[in-house]
């Protein structure tokens, strides 16, 4: 199940919010958040809850074992377990056949695929639970002794299979104490529909326009082809990261829980070290605290520190898919970020901010196609396409991408504007206008009922975080 579903939001949403409200004390709501996340993980992938079912007894187990201890051993060995295994469990179902593709490149062989479906978020979620176990290994949390609240805090729907990685030290107290408010519930309600519309309106519309133009050789769609797709990508990834993520954030101020922000504006970015400050600020932290720091982070020499901010994106790249193009991201990033770190710092270079800015969003941009082209042998075709190798191409690409379609083009300024502060700056200025208020509340519901009406007619809605 997915929160951009006619199943969600009329069937299992009303519901269980019905059922939470009704239920008098906090061990019932954690038992029924709970239950209610089995039943929202299982509607499509029944027998990989028994997974997760798993991972969160040997975490809960690992966790015990880390607190209760005394010998320094013992909690060692309790991490490196957890750790080991929690990976192991990733890197079974996640890069199996990725591995057996590379042993039959290097080595001429043929060994057969083992096709083992990816169960979903299955990253997202082994991320957060380590984050657990960690923490409680570094007394930076306390250690759960309630399974149940340990599950709630694991399985809990909103941020199961999409992200945020919540870590359980921001939601800790909230899992034995939380109050919902008025203001929380309907700020949270109202995050829930701009979150939805964003992913339906924009992220939704663009992905058709990619997937169009993408079903072609980039010597067919040339440049006019290639930069849109290039755009319309980058606005897909982050309506539809971002989208999942308001929603994720809203439900969880329904339930009581604040979760933390997790993008922040990451185009108006004027460097690569300041787009990744903004962008999936989770994913980007989880890296920083339990990769990059324990590696020493900068505190060490100059060439170790290189390879540290070689590691770390290597891993990022990897983490996002079993695929050398998400691999050859990371590294494209890497190399960004050290130019930024070394070269710009040592040559003293300060860019105006609106050269900055462009420098910026050119990189991003050329950075989507990598992240989107699974096919290696295509990427430097498409990059060549970007710059006029193949002409524009423009004399069949308004016919066959169906941009002429009003919404198309609306959904694409909608998403350049929308990916900017705009609404945020004029809210500030007009926020306390009960008129503006009005106004504003109007347009969100508008815009979710619009959405609704695109899932209902069965619109283009793919799911992207299959391959996470």
């Amino acid at each position: 199940m997915v929160f951009a579903s006619l199943e969600f939001l009329f069937l299992f949403l009303p519901v269980f919010i019905a059922a939470y409200f009704l239920m008098p004390k906090k061990p019932l709501k954690n038992a029924l958040l709970f239950c209610g996340s089995v039943i929202f993980y299982a509607w499509g992938e029944p027998i990989y809850v028994l997974l997760i079912i798993f991972s969160m007894i040997l975490n809960y187990v690992s966790g015990i074992s880390i607190a209760s201890s005394k010998s320094i051993f013992t909690k060692k060995l309790a991490l490196l377990l957890s750790i080991t295994i929690n990976l192991g469990i990733i890197g079974y179902f996640k890069y199996t056949d990725f591995i057996i593709d590379n042993i039959n490149n290097i080595f001429n062989l043929n060994i057969a695929h083992k096709n083992i479906p990816l169960p979903i978020g299955i990253s997202f979620f082994t991320f957060q639970i380590l984050t657990y176990v960690i923490d409680v290994y570094k007394n930076n949390a306390k250690v759960q002794k309630n399974p149940v609240y340990l599950g709630a805090y694991i399985f809990a729907f909103p941020q199961l299979i999409a992200g945020p990685i919540v870590r359980y030290q921001t939601v800790a107290e909230e899992i034995v104490d939380r109050k919902v408010t008025l203001t929380d519930f309907n700020y949270g309600l109202k995050r829930f529909m701009i979150g939805f519309s964003k992913k339906v309106l924009i992220a939704n519309n663009m992905g058709f326009i990619v997937d169009s133009i993408l079903e072609h050789d980039p010597s067919s769609y040339g440049a006019v082809g290639g930069w849109l797709a290039a755009i319309g990508y980058t606005l897909q990834l982050y309506f539809d990261f971002s989208g999942y993520s308001d929603m994720a954030i809203g439900l969880g101020r329904i339930l009581g829980f604040h979760y933390l922000e997790n993008f922040n504006y990451p185009y108006i970015a004027k460097s690569i070290t300041d787009f990744w400050r903004r962008w999936h600020i989770s994913l980007s932290s989880f890296f920083r605290d339990y990769v990059y720091i324990p590696l020493g982070g900068n505190r060490v020499k100059t060439f170790r520190w290189i390879l540290n901010i070689f590691i770390v994106w290597f891993l990022t790249g990897l983490w996002h898919g079993a695929s050398w193009n998400f691999v050859l991201w990371g590294l494209y990033y890497c190399i960004l970020l050290l130019i930024e770190k070394l070269l710009f710092k040592k040559l003293n270079l300060k860019l105006p901010a609106l050269i900055s800015h462009i420098y910026t969003l050119f990189f991003i941009i050329v950075g989507c196609i990598l992240f989107r082209q699974e096919n290696l042998k295509l990427i430097p075709k498409m990059i060549y396409g970007l710059f006029g190798g193949y002409g524009s191409g423009s004399y069949n690409f308004l016919l066959y991408v169906q941009v002429v379609h009003v919404k198309y083009l609306i959904a694409l300024i909608a998403g350049i504007f929308a990916s900017t502060p705009i609404v945020k700056v004029i809210q500030k200025r007009f926020g306390n206008s009960r008129t503006f208020s009005v106004i504003s509340d109007i347009v969100i519901i508008a815009l979710f009922i619009f959405s609704i009406g695109f899932v209902v007619s069965g619109s283009y809605n793919p799911f992207i975080y299959f391959k996470f």
